[in-house]
């Protein structure tokens, strides 16, 4: 009697659990087809997009480009080279050396020369760590502000660069980034194509290792050498491109990367900047501004472009991925339970009825049923409650119709945008298609289900270390110089990065 009521009950769980995977993977296709007829759209309107006279116009909103900094000695010089070469019309770099360690401030002091400046800086938005010193470059034009502070995180590094900014559009950007040329322009262009409604607009990441960096620029694309990069190069496409797209297209996009973000200043301080107790608190950002508006009944834009670009490593080991997955998923976690008002509520629209419950059901709660369909289906079949045809078809429903899902956006992605030139690129994103639904999936559903215990059982926010092993870099160009000599500056490229991601606890 007991044994016929436990396979009726994995019977059930089973029939459930494959619907489950039916329905989520269904609808990352329905993102999948809402991005690609947004990049269709791109497609036809880039010989119209306007971005010279974008930088041609007086009537350009000026950007302060944030660079939260610890103990990015490494590659802080040739980081701060490239985004002073970004094209934009008007821009200043802001870096918030947030207490480093090491002699970050000290090489920034000797390449550009900086000198210790009085400055009062207002307190719009909350912060934690005291300023020590603000420094500008003694002689050279260069629109750069070097401010030291004490340390307190990442999030409180931000919230001081908001404060010291002086124009009315802010941008977000990793110490460790690479920019395309172009990507400032590029994200920036929402907010002069419909100046009144647009508060907020985000570009697309895209793993950097493998590539080849001259002079703060990425100048050959390549797939990553070991299979793990090569691996999230897939992930990062399907989720990070084509689902961001999918979403802002509908009005639903509820996260912006801190990695490279620009925001209205005004609305940042309306809101009180980044909040210092949630660990995903760029993501957490954009939903509150989403609730703020809302409730204001405010008509805004929440954008994704998916031109521009910029360039991040990814881990390449087990050990750093795994803190970066519990990282994010503890993140998720957090803004849904924090924000959990909004969801299913009226009040808030499509957020509250589209986007957030299917946060909560297809990300939060993903991979605690990816480990229960690992365990009850075997299990179910073993017991004899499920048949194997039954069996065949989850598979075919939960790694099949992903891996059809991955190769979609890999031809969605070299049809639009054809960065990986190279054949064997290609096949290297297709077996690594492959290879992400052997292990890799599994791995990352434990670590995830570890964050969003973590952040159910609560407790301190550390952010961990990550290991860079840098990106290959090539000091001059092509052609060898006439003569023996030092190379100008322009045509030294970053020396290679090992530096440690932020490894404050975020409290």
């Amino acid at each position: 009697m007991i044994a016929d009521w436990v396979r009726q009950v994995l019977t059930v769980t089973d029939v459930c659990i494959l619907t489950y995977f039916l329905l989520i993977n269904s609808s990352y296709l329905v993102l999948i087809v809402l991005a690609s007829a947004e990049f269709v759209h791109h497609m036809r309107r880039v010989p119209f997009a306007g971005h010279e006279e974008t930088y041609r116009s007086p009537l350009t909103q000026p950007v302060s480009v944030l660079v939260p900094a610890y103990n990015e000695a490494a590659g802080i010089v040739q980081s701060v080279q490239a985004m002073l070469a970004l094209r934009y019309p008007v821009f200043e770099v802001i870096v918030i050396d947030d207490g480093s360690t090491d002699d970050t401030f000290e090489r920034l002091r000797e390449e550009f020369g900086l000198v210790e400046v009085p400055r009062v800086v207002p307190d719009a938005t909350p912060t934690r760590g005291r300023i020590q010193s603000v420094h500008v470059p003694r002689e050279r034009p260069d629109p750069l502000v070097v401010v030291r502070k004490q340390n307190g995180g990442k999030t409180d590094a931000v919230n001081t660069g908001i404060n010291v900014a002086q124009y009315p559009l802010v941008c977000m950007v990793d110490a460790d980034s690479v920019l395309d040329p172009q990507a400032l322009l590029s994200v920036a262009k929402p907010f002069t194509d419909d100046p009144l409604r647009t508060v907020a607009s985000g570009g697309v990441i895209r793993v950097a290792n493998g590539c080849t960096v001259v002079a703060g620029r990425i100048v050959d694309v390549r797939m990553p050498r070991g299979w793990l990069p090569r691996v999230q190069v897939v992930e990062y496409l399907r989720a990070f491109l084509l689902g961001r797209t999918g979403w802002s297209r509908i009005g639903g996009l509820l996260i912006i990367s801190g990695a490279f973000g620009i925001f209205r200043r005004d609305l940042l301080v309306e809101v009180g900047g980044l909040d210092h107790d949630c660990i995903g608190e760029d993501a957490e950002l954009v939903v509150r501004l989403h609730r703020h508006l809302r409730r204001q009944r405010r008509d805004y834009r929440i954008v994704f472009v998916a031109e521009p670009v910029s360039w991040s490593e990814a881990p390449s080991s087990l050990k750093v991925l795994s803190k970066q997955r519990r990282r994010w998923h503890r993140g998720i976690t957090e803004i849904l339970g924090k924000h959990r008002s909004m969801i299913l509520n009226p009040r808030y629209g499509r957020i509250g009825l589209v986007a957030m419950p299917y946060y909560v059901l297809f990300e939060l709660l993903a991979p605690v049923v990816e480990l229960a369909g690992i365990v009850l289906v075997p299990l179910g079949l073993y017991v004899g409650a499920i048949d194997a045809a039954f069996a065949v078809v989850f598979v075919g429903v939960a790694y099949g119709y992903a891996l059809l899902l991955n190769l979609i956006a890999l031809t969605v992605e070299e049809y639009s945008f054809h960065r990986y030139h190279r054949w064997t690129d290609l096949l290297a994103s297709v077996l690594a298609s492959l290879l992400e639904n052997v292990g890799y999936r599994q791995l990352t559903a434990l670590w995830r289900t570890m964050g969003m215990w973590a952040a159910i059982r609560g407790g301190r926010h550390e952010w961990g270390q990550m290991t860079r092993t840098g990106f290959q870099t090539v000091l001059t160009p092509a052609a060898p110089p006439a003569a023996p000599g030092p190379a100008p500056d322009h045509a030294r490229g970053p020396a290679p990065v090992t530096a440690t991601e932020d490894a404050r606890v975020e409290s």
